[in-house]
């Protein structure tokens, strides 16, 4: 019998730290360029490696990590797309070295997130990233900006890690076993004997829950993810793109702990789902496209850690892929898109949909939502539709129905942007197997989220329509502070442990701040 090869995906975090060792041994005096071939190999060399690893799944009969493959693409593609642009974007800046170093080493911790099946190995991990990730955003160490918002991730990242810590030793403690696979087991017999979990892994799971909310910036901690805009531009799309979409794959990685776990569902669907009302609130108000992007980014995590919640994991799997692929996009393309936007400012306004076309447009979409979900069930009986994700995704759409010039147009659009969505429903669905069914609190939950984006719809309406309304103009001060939510967790943070003030700091004119 020949021996089995590894999984090939699980070499991708070594090929990221193998790279850091020409980098770390060189000389003070070696051009910067000889510091990033490294890592662009490992970048090239990484995502080949994937694409061997998907090969290898494919004709290899045995029981592949499929989500932890799916990930490991994600990351090795991600961090080709990064590694390129870094070093054309700090091109002549002084520290490359360290950048480099930092860079991987953050590359390798998110790869071994996604592709470890050991709990100790992936919280390890996950807590590496996080203090790699703080060098990149403090490159600029003469900022004092910079190191203020720095530390404020910094506190909110290590109170997410005892979370973490605390959630692992209770999971491992009750499994016997540090395997994932083998919590997930001992999971399974519980429920299957007793029909619940036990008080220690409820509270595992509680905590787990909170640190991903820690990680995720979700309010009224998410001022960090906000403000630090003094970061490179491509340690922007690193972060937004990849490490705070972390705690959803650990969501999903433990969606059968997820499932069981009432408090769990009801803390993630009630803070994402207001995370993601308030944020969507918050981003209609700002002008500068990182600030937009990053309130974004706050609001997408909310509505990932709500389809957890409700035990849509599918949707969660596509909006994870889909969400990284966009905010990279976005953020190292910023520079067009402020040239875009000033192009369309050239150009003659047309007038604000009306409040009765805004509405119209949620009908008709829901009404062609709800025959395609019909003609779904027709022809494939054997992979149903949550309908409450279909309804969440109505309301996401309906804006085509107004935008797009022309009805047919419109519904051609809608139904080719379904049809790729059902499309990627279905690959989701083979990726992460047989999920639970919804529990009736995660159908109430469901009630509850869909009255709060319903809501923010018709308000996000109501304004566009109406923007001189009495509503529109008591909201928005509220909505350009935030709610004023972060204030009062910057104080207490930095109350708790405040930050030493830098000693040699100046301005961009060159006087002392």
């Amino acid at each position: 019998m020949p021996f089995p090869l590894p999984d090939l995906s699980t070499l991708l975090p070594w090929l990221y730290l193998l790279a850091t060792l020409p980098v770390l041994f060189s000389r003070a005096t070696t051009p910067a360029d000889h510091l990033w071939w490294p890592a662009r190999l490992a970048g090239y060399a990484g995502f080949a490696l994937v694409l061997a690893a998907l090969l290898q799944a494919l004709l290899d009969g045995r029981d592949n990590d499929r989500l932890g493959l799916a990930m490991a693409t994600l990351v090795s593609l991600l961090a080709l797309v990064i590694i390129d642009f870094s070093q054309r974007y700090l091109n002549g800046e002084p520290g490359q070295r360290r950048y480099v170093l930092a860079l991987l080493g953050t590359l390798a911790a998110v790869a071994w997130v996604v592709t470890s099946s050991d709990l100790y190995v992936l919280v390890g991990a996950w807590i590496i990233s996080s203090l790699c990730l703080h060098q990149l955003l403090t490159f600029y160490r003469d900022r004092p900006m910079a190191q203020v918002v720095a530390h404020k991730k910094f506190l909110a990242s290590r109170l997410a890690d005892l979370c973490l810590v605390a959630a692992t030793l209770l999971l491992v403690r009750a499994a016997g076993d540090s395997s994932i696979a083998v919590i997930l087991n001992e999971v399974a017999q519980r429920l299957q004997t007793s029909g619940a979990l036990g008080w220690d892994l409820q509270l595992a799971t509680v905590l787990l829950v909170l640190a991903v909310i820690l990680k995720s910036a979700q309010l009224p901690v998410h001022g960090w993810l906000i403000q630090v805009m003094e970061a490179p531009t491509p340690v922007s799309a690193l972060l937004h793109a990849g490490l705070v979409n972390l705690g959803g794959f650990v969501l999903l990685r433990f969606a059968p702990l997820l499932s069981a776990a009432p408090t769990a569902q009801t803390l993630l669907v009630v803070v994402g789902g207001l995370t993601a009302v308030l944020a969507g609130l918050v981003m209609m108000t700002r002008i500068s496209i990182k600030v937009r992007l990053a309130w974004s980014t706050c609001a997408q995590m909310g509505l990932m850690l709500l389809q957890c919640g409700l035990g849509l994991y599918e949707l969660a799997l596509i909006h994870l892929l889909a969400h990284s692929l966009y905010k990279a996009y976005a953020f190292l393309g910023a520079g067009d898109t402020v040239a875009q936007v000033r192009r369309h400012m050239l150009q003659p306004r047309s007038a604000p949909a009306s409040l009765k076309l805004a509405l119209l447009a949620l009908v008709v979409a829901a009404v062609w939502l709800t025959l395609l979900h019909s003609l779904w069930s027709l022809l494939l009986p054997a992979h149903p539709l949550p309908l409450l994700a279909l309804v969440i995704l109505a309301i996401g759409l309906a804006p085509w129905c107004m935008r797009l010039s022309g009805a047919l147009h419109s519904v051609g659009m809608l139904t080719l942007l379904l049809g790729c969505y059902l499309l990627w429903h279905l690959a989701a669905a083979q990726v992460l197997g047989t999920r639970p069914a919804p529990s009736d609190l995660q159908q109430y939950l469901g009630g509850f989220a869909l009255l709060l984006f319903v809501g923010l719809y018709a308000l996000q309406a109501l304004i566009i329509a109406q923007p001189q309304c009495v509503l529109a103009r008591r909201l928005y001060p509220l909505a350009f502070a935030g709610f004023y939510l972060d204030e009062h967790f910057t104080r207490l943070t930095f109350r708790l442990w405040p930050l030493p003030r830098p000693q040699h700091a100046t301005s961009a004119t060159g006087e002392s701040l």
